[in-house]
C-alpha cells in the first residue's frame, strides 16, 4: 500500500484497514467513510451556470429569461444582478439579492454568470 490510511476519529488508532467504500478500526469497531471530510468542503463551495466560483458581494447577469410570479415580463437574460449574497434557501435557490424594479428574491445559482 503506497498510502497511509487516516487515524480512527473516535479512538485516534492507527490500526484502521478498508472494508469495502467504509474504514474500519479494530479496537473500537467505528465506521466512516473516507470521502466525507471532502465532501463537506466541496456543499460550501457555490458554482455559477458556467462553472466560476461565487462568493458574497459579487455581480452576477441572469443568464436565461425567468417568469416571476406577479411579475409582468419576469427577469430577462442580461439583466444584471448586483451585490448577491449566499445562503441556504429554499430548495436549490442559493443566491438572495435585489432586483430593480422587481424587488427581493432568491435565485439559483444554475441561472446566472459571475459578470
Amino acid at each position: 500500500m503506497s498510502e497511509t490510511l487516516p487515524a480512527c476519529p473516535k479512538c485516534a488508532s492507527e490500526f484502521t484497514y478498508e472494508m469495502g467504500a467504509l474504514l474500519v478500526c479494530p479496537e473500537c469497531g467505528h465506521e466512516w467513510q473516507p470521502a466525507t471530510a471532502e465532501a463537506g468542503e466541496d456543499a460550501s463551495v457555490v458554482r455559477d451556470s458556467v462553472g466560476n466560483v461565487l462568493a458574497d458581494g459579487d455581480d452576477v447577469t441572469v443568464v436565461k429569461t425567468l417568469k416571476v410570479k406577479g411579475v409582468q415580463g419576469g427577469i430577462k437574460a442580461g439583466t444584471k444582478v448586483r451585490n448577491i449574497r449566499l445562503v441556504a434557501g429554499v430548495g436549490d435557490h442559493d443566491i438572495d439579492c435585489r432586483i430593480d424594479g422587481i424587488g427581493a428574491m432568491q435565485l439559483k445559482s444554475s441561472v446566472v454568470k459571475k459578470a
